[in-house]
């Protein structure tokens, strides 16, 4: 059985010497092997749980894992020695195993990445998703960061990636902005105002729903019930209809259309551009929202919809725990669930994908566990690589947003306040002596930036969040910037090393216990990638990350790097503290975070 690390990991190959073990000692054939992390206060490098043997080996555990660990020893090359604590055997590897593997991997610039599979799946990732009636906030962010991520990590775990969003740029609340811009913008425009468009437009939104609540409280103060207040509003009335003119094609209604969502648009990419998020291609609802009536009616007559006596169409899904669900109105018209279907559908005719990622929030989880089940129904093979990348909000200090009353708090505005943040802070640690106001203020952007995006993607994407900035940017615990700093700091120690140290092989070395951590560290991050791609989790990533830097920074403090006594220490503790930077830029690559090489 090959010992060298490309060929398996080493609970893999410890596996087959384990279930060799029993089977020359025990006669018993082994099912499984179950491993853990060996506990901070006992001795070694990889636990055996022997708990689950006994099942089929009858025997006591301390026994079981005596013998266990005295084959391993005798017959394993890497293995020095074990001990036995109950029912859990601590194998301890040798040095030459630690370094082998540091040797193979330290001059990898792709480490941890999967470069190629024999049959990679196509998956699309959806997010940011906005309306073209306001600019993107607060919840965007937590939105596009996390689809954003997700789908970096999804690729470099193998896979072929495709990014895109779906652009809502229809519907009643698109004909609000565009009426109160007709009756009260003056022709103004993101030109002749210095506004970014999306700002303009969100505006009009603001002020419709004000001149709204105006003419609601008129109305009830002439005798109508806030009921038909709110039905009769004129400005409601007049809205609806621009809605009936731009679906009946109104070439005027259309071209005020056409030119406020290019407005939106051109605000919404320099808004992209400044988060650093991208995508390969833009749906547009106004495209697709009449997909997925051909498919209903083609289900209905394959008996997995049905017709009720009004006309309208629908799902019986209440054997799946759910319930029934409407998919044509009585007039023919769709509903959404009918556009997510045409359009999850006309995607894999478009890029040829087998799985798809949405990034909407939570309070979507029984839409797409419905979209999901419908399409397996209709019979899509690819139906069972869909998954929702369900989200909670995210809240600040100051509270809950309103888009209509105008309280959300603005994405720009954000990353504006970030940078801010960043500047405030680092001057009054005095942490960018030295460099130019050009470098500062590129500095700034970075560890704002860098804040906000780790303080969002280091949680659970299912929890709420409470995002408070100055928190975020810190200097000191689970941070973007100590993240950023720790890799500043080794990028300072690799200008000052004066000797040649990359090309070197360290052999023939006996680890200290920093160094053998370290590297230990270090070995867990191809399996970090492929555990937050399988759990779709940048916090996995983020949290490793943290992890390695803690790690780091506690080799640094307990040993000499540059000021070693023995060359082959300099060596080794040079190329270690490279890896690690190198590993610090790639996973906060993953995360759409970048790093600085002075701060």
């Amino acid at each position: 059985m090959s010992e060298k690390l490309e060929m398996m990991n080493i609970q893999e190959m410890l596996t087959g010497y384990v279930k060799e073990a029993v089977q020359n000692i025990y006669d018993v054939t082994l099912e499984t092997v179950e491993f853990q992390p060996t506990r901070k206060d006992f001795e070694g490098d990889v636990t055996i749980v022997c708990f689950p043997m006994l099942r089929q080996v009858k025997t006591n555990p301390v026994k079981l894992g005596e013998d266990i660990g005295k084959y391993l020893q005798e017959n394993v090359t890497i293995v020095s020695r074990f001990n036995v604590v109950k029912g859990f055997l601590n194998i301890l590897l040798n040095d030459a195993y630690y370094l082998d593997f540091f040797n193979e991997i330290k001059n990898d610039p792709d480490y941890g990445f999967v470069k190629e599979l024999e049959d990679p799946r196509k998956i699309m990732v959806e997010y940011s998703s906005p309306n073209t009636n306001k600019p993107l906030h607060l919840g965007h962010i937590r939105n596009n960061l996390l689809g954003f991520s997700v789908a970096e990590i999804l690729e470099a775990a193998g896979n072929e990636v495709y990014k895109t969003q779906i652009i809502n740029d229809r519907g009643i609340h698109i004909c609000k902005s565009m009426l109160a811009w007709q009756r009260f913008g003056n022709g103004e425009t993101p030109e002749s105002t210095g506004l970014k468009g999306d700002k303009l437009v969100g505006n009009y939104y603001v002020k419709f729903d004000q001149e709204y609540k105006a003419e609601i409280e008129k109305l009830i103060a002439e005798g109508k019930s806030e009921k038909e207040a709110k039905a009769e509003a004129p400005i409601l009335v007049e809205a609806k209809e621009m809605l009936r003119k731009w679906e009946a094609g109104d070439a005027e209604v259309v071209k005020l259309w056409k030119t406020m969502n290019q407005w939106v648009y051109d605000g919404f990419e320099e808004t992209y551009s400044a988060l650093g998020v991208d995508f390969d291609k833009n749906y547009y609802e106004s495209d697709t929202y009449l997909l997925g009536k051909d498919v209903v009616n083609q289900g209905l007559e394959d008996g997995v919809f049905y017709r009720k006596e009004d006309g309208s169409v629908w799902i019986d899904l209440t054997d799946e725990g759910l319930d029934e669900k409407i998919v044509l109105r009585s007039d023919g018209t769709a509903v959404y669930m009918t556009q997510d279907i045409g359009t999850a559908i006309q995607r894999v005719e478009d890029f040829a994908i087998n799985g798809m990622v949405y990034t909407v929030g939570n309070e979507q989880d029984y839409h797409f566990k419905v979209l999901f089940l419908i399409l397996k129904k209709l019979g899509f093979a690819w139906a069972d690589y869909l998954y929702h990348l369900s989200y909670g909000m995210v809240d600040l200090p100051s509270g809950k947003m309103k888009s209509r009353e105008g309280t959300v708090v603005d994405a720009d505005d954000l990353i504006q306040e970030m940078t801010e943040t960043a500047r405030t802070i680092s001057e009054e640690l005095g942490k960018l002596d030295g460099l130019s106001e050009e470098e500062k203020e590129e500095l700034y952007k970075m560890i704002g930036l860098g804040a906000l995006k780790y303080y969002i993607l280091k949680v659970d994407p299912k929890k709420r969040i409470l995002f408070n900035p100055e928190e975020s940017v810190d200097f000191q615990g689970n941070t973007g910037p100590f993240i950023q700093y720790t890799h500043a700091r080794i990028q300072s120690i690799l200008r000052k090393a004066d000797f040649e140290y990359e090309s070197q092989l360290v052999s023939e070395y006996e680890l200290q216990n920093k160094e053998k951590e370290l590297i230990k560290q270090i070995q867990l991050y191809p399996e970090t990638i492929q555990l937050a791609a399988e759990n779709h989790s940048p916090a996995l990533i983020a949290n490793y990350t943290y992890d390695l830097v803690k790690e780091f920074n506690s080799f640094y403090q307990n040993v000499s790097i540059l000021g070693a006594e023995k060359d082959m220490e300099r060596q080794l503790r040079t190329q270690l503290s490279k890896m690690v930077a190198n590993i610090i830029k790639s996973s906060f690559g993953l995360l759409g975070i970048q790093v600085p090489d002075r701060m």
